[in-house]
């Protein structure tokens, strides 16, 4: 239990220390983990209420490490099969979050701090802010956002087409912040006074009551409509999931992806799909590189070939082909595409092409890489870590800038591939600029972990709540699944196995269906609890000066 002293002792720190190691690892069972495979999400409604006590008892000395530590082990429990990727990755993804909450605590300290009576109100706009802010710099991360636990109580989280993701946390840390501060003060006193407590903030209870009823109806409301509204019209989608190692490469293993892609593809076919679609970089060498670059004695004949191959597959199939495959660019306009060793100038997007009636009728160019592996643009700032990441093995990938809509007999779709749906603001700007359906390309096999591969797809069912649009999901190896527009995961392929499956997504088109909120105003209910968080603590800040400053002036006076 935290000991509440004005004097801080090695016992109270040790107390309080004790108290975040344990709400961080209770708050990771929140997500899908080694405890649930699909996440104990009611616990993030209660979680975090420790963490608030810590942070109104400590001292300034204190609430920026507990940040630190709060969020390197919250990470380290929630995203433990990182381990799986790269020993550098369970390091480096943990001490970044651990620096992005050392700023949310010191944030979270000043709120109850220059408003002690009724910080707890402004600590959820913080958190909400935390949370926006945290996925959208470079090193930007949605894993682990606690509005992601409440995935599987669709009731509460349709409000996701208003607010996006953000209200669902407002709503989800309000509620803690203002028990927290009960607790703290019953504590701290010795005595328990509910009533009293109650009464003196009344208004607000009541209005978070009415907005918890109003979120509740509205979600009910929602999902009625959604299971008894009829498409616009069925998308037949046949999914090949060929479950490849993601970490083995060369001409071999290339060739036996592509045999196994091509025999479940062609079983698939047998069911009339309207489209086949393959995962990111299903097919790894590169169409666009060895159809235009290919020079005799490289010492890339093999690979040449194989592309050749695909490539004749591609355009004798009577059925239209959706796939991963990176494009390969010259890299110096001054140089030709391989030098006398055979190595080759070029560099690569992470793309998708589409194949129909023997052509390609069109590509998209990721545009939100995934940093430290895909992305890094501070070589000349941390040469040091620039240079770690090149001696691990790591690649980087060019940056695609335009949010590509596929139009497929009537059928207007994008992808955003493998983690971009992670985030919020690129489905909605690919349904904004007119795509009916979003297509996941995703291969998450380098985790070897399904629980790494359901958290990710668990995320995804708020991006057609947001857009209420149909999701499908193309895998390597899982989550292969669909996701309607509210928000309910259908069947799953089995994870890590070889297969297909065809699902009929119910497509509603813009003809018949107007853009929601969300789409409409992309994240602004983040955008407003910056600036007013902002505001607030600037001018908290102002008036806490003044006050001491008075209080100064009556001391010596």
């Amino acid at each position: 239990m935290v000991e509440f002293r004005k004097v801080r002792s090695l016992r109270t720190v040790g107390s309080e220390v004790l108290v975040l190691l344990v709400s961080a690892f209770i708050l990771s069972l929140s997500q899908p983990g080694f405890m649930s495979k699909l996440g104990l999400g009611f616990i993030a409604l209660f979680a975090l209420i420790p963490v608030f006590i810590v942070i109104r008892n400590t001292s300034w000395k204190c609430v920026w490490f507990y940040g630190f530590l709060f969020g390197l082990s919250y990470y380290f429990f929630f995203n433990y099969w990182l381990s799986g990727f790269h020993p550098l990755a369970i390091l480096i993804a943990p001490i970044i979050k651990g620096g992005e909450m050392l700023l949310l605590f010191l944030a979270l300290k000043a709120a109850v701090t220059f408003f002690p009576k009724k910080g707890y109100l402004l600590q959820p706009v913080i958190w909400v802010s935390y949370a926006y802010l945290a996925e959208n710099w470079f090193a930007g991360y949605p894993y682990g956002n606690i509005g992601y636990a409440m995935w599987r109580y669709r009731i509460f989280i349709q409000i996701a087409d208003i607010t996006g993701v953000w209200g669902i946390i407002f709503m989800m840390v309000l509620p803690q912040t203002f028990i927290a501060q009960y607790l703290y003060n019953g504590l701290k006193e010795g005595r328990w006074r509910f009533r009293p407590y109650l009464m003196k903030n009344i208004v607000f209870v009541s209005i978070y009551g009415a907005l918890l009823i109003a979120t509740l109806v509205y979600g009910g409301v929602k999902l009625s409509y959604w299971k008894d509204r009829e498409s616009d019209r069925i998308w037949r989608v046949a999914t090949v999931q060929h479950n490849h190692d993601s970490w083995k490469g060369g001409y071999q293993t290339y060739l036996l992806n592509f045999n196994n892609l091509r025999r479940y593809t062609l079983e698939a076919i047998r069911s009339n799909p309207d489209i086949v679609i393959w995962s990111e970089t299903a097919f790894v060498p590169s169409v666009s590189w060895h159809t235009n670059y290919y020079v005799e004695g490289s010492g890339w004949e093999d690979i040449a070939d194989l592309t050749n191959r695909f490539v004749e597959f591609s355009e004798e199939l009577d059925t239209p082909l959706l796939t991963g495959n990176p494009k390969g660019v010259i890299d110096d306009p001054s140089k030709p595409p391989y030098d006398e060793e055979g190595n080759q100038n070029r560099k690569d997007y992470n793309s998708v092409i589409l194949f129909d009636d023997g052509e390609i009728k069109g590509e998209y160019l990721k545009q939100h890489l995934v940093p430290f592996t895909e992305h890094f643009p501070y070589q000349k700032q941390m040469p040091w870590l620039y240079n770690l990441l090149l001696a691990n093995d790591y690649n980087w990938w060019e940056k695609g800038d335009e949010p590509t809509v596929f139009d497929l007999d009537g059928v207007k779709f994008s992808t955003p591939i493998c983690y971009e749906d992670t985030f919020g603001s690129i489905p909605a700007e690919f349904v904004k600029n007119g795509a009916d359906v979003i297509v996941n390309m995703t291969n998450d096999n380098w985790s070897k972990k399904t629980t790494a591969e359901m958290q990710h797809a668990l995320i995804a069912t708020y991006r057609s709540i947001e857009t209420r649009k149909s999701t499908i999901r193309g895998t390597n190896s899982g989550i292969t699944t669909m996701i309607t527009p509210d928000g309910k995961m259908g069947e799953i392929m089995t994870p890590f196995t070889i297969g297909w499956k065809v699902y009929d997504v119910p497509v509603y088109t813009h003809e018949n269906y107007e853009n929601t909120f969300y789409v409409e105003h992309i994240d602004l209910f983040a955008f407003i609890a910056i600036y007013s968080s902002i505001a607030i603590l600037v001018f908290g800040l102002i008036w806490f000066i003044v006050k001491k400053a008075r209080e100064h002036r009556r001391k010596r006076g």
